[in-house]
C-alpha cells in the first residue's frame, strides 16, 4: 500500500500503529465521556492532552453510535461538533481531525472549518451526497462495515446496550464482500483508492461472539488491500466478556487492540489514548520487527 499523506503528517502503512483519539460531543455517549457538547474550550483541553500522549488523529463526533441512541439532525449536530474543529484547528493547527458523521452536510461544513478526514459508519451508504462531498475535498474517507438494526438491540443496565447480530452465512466473507461495495461506491464518485482505509465495523450489527472472531480475523480484512482501523475501545463485546461496566474496560480493550495490530490494524481508535499509546508501542516491537 501507497503512504498515504494527510496535511502535514505521512501514514507509512506497517511502519506502526497509528492512534485516533475519540472526542464525544454527544450527551449520551455509550462510554461516559460525551462531556464537550456545550463546550469547546473542555474539548479542547482534552485535545491538548491526547495529542501530548501520543494522538496521532482526533474524532470529533455529534451523534452517538450506540445501540439505541437517538438520531440527531444535521444542524443539531454541527452545533456539537463544529466550534470544536474551529478550535483544535486553530490550537492545534498541525493536528489532524477526523468527523465522524455520515452525513454530506455535516462533513461538508467540518472539511471548510479544518477538518482533514471524514469517517463514516455506514460505509458511504448513509447519505448518497457525501461521496461527493468527500471527493471534491480530496481528503481520506474512512469505510465502516455496519448492519446495525435499531430493532435488534439488547439491554443490560450494567452493561449498557449490545446489537444482537445480523444473521450471516459467512461472517468474514460477507463483510469483506460489504466493505469492497462502499470501496466500489467511494471509487465510482472518483475518490481515490489510496484514499480509503476500511473499518471491519467492530460493535455494529454484531455479537459478542462475532466481535471476537472479526478481531481474531482481522487479518482477512487486511488482505483486502487497505488500510485498516480497529475500534474495540471500551465496546460492549468486552464488557459482556468480562462481565465489566464501560469505566472497567481498559484491560480488554488493550487485549482487544494488542490482537488487532498483530492481524494487521493500521489505526486504533481508543478512549484511554494514553494507556493505549503504550499498548500499541509495546505490540508493534512485538510484531513489527
Amino acid at each position: 500500500m501507497k503512504p498515504l499523506k494527510i496535511n502535514t503528517q505521512n501514514f507509512n502503512w506497517g511502519e506502526r500503529t497509528y492512534i485516533m483519539g475519540i472526542l464525544n460531543a454527544t450527551p449520551d455517549s455509550f462510554s461516559g465521556d460525551g462531556l464537550y457538547a456545550q463546550n469547546a474550550q473542555k474539548a479542547l483541553v482534552q485535545a491538548k492532552a491526547f495529542v501530548d500522549f501520543g494522538a496521532d488523529i482526533l474524532d470529533i463526533g455529534g451523534e452517538s453510535t450506540r445501540p439505541g441512541s437517538e438520531p440527531v439532525d444535521a444542524d443539531g449536530e454541527m452545533r456539537r461538533v463544529i466550534p470544536i474543529i474551529h478550535a483544535i484547528a486553530e490550537h492545534l493547527p498541525e493536528t489532524l481531525i477526523s468527523i465522524d458523521t455520515y452525513k454530506a452536510e455535516v462533513a461538508e461544513a467540518a472539511l471548510n472549518a479544518g477538518a482533514h478526514i471524514v469517517n463514516d459508519v455506514w460505509g458511504l451508504r448513509g447519505d448518497p451526497e457525501l461521496a461527493s462531498v468527500v471527493e471534491t475535498f480530496s481528503c481520506p474517507v474512512i469505510l465502516m462495515h455496519n448492519r446495525s438494526n435499531p430493532a435488534s438491540v439488547e439491554v443490560r443496565e450494567s452493561l449498557g446496550n449490545a446489537y444482537q447480530g445480523a444473521e450471516y452465512n459467512d461472517l468474514l466473507e460477507e463483510i469483506k464482500a460489504e466493505l469492497l461495495e462502499s470501496v466500489e461506491i467511494a471509487t465510482q464518485a472518483g475518490i481515490a483508492r489510496d484514499s480509503i482505509i476500511l473499518d471491519p465495523g467492530i460493535g455494529f450489527g454484531k455479537t459478542v461472539s462475532q466481535n471476537l472472531e472479526l478481531n481474531n480475523r482481522l487479518n482477512e480484512i487486511r488482505d483486502l488491500g487497505f488500510p485498516i482501523l480497529l475500534g474495540p475501545s471500551r465496546k460492549s463485546f468486552i464488557g459482556y466478556t468480562l462481565d465489566l461496566p464501560t469505566d472497567e474496560r481498559v484491560e480488554g480493550t488493550a487485549a482487544s487492540i494488542a490482537v488487532g495490530i498483530a492481524r494487521g490494524a493500521d489505526i486504533i481508535r481508543v478512549h484511554d489514548v494514553k494507556e493505549m499509546v503504550r499498548v500499541a508501542k509495546m505490540t508493534d516491537a512485538l510484531v513489527r520487527r
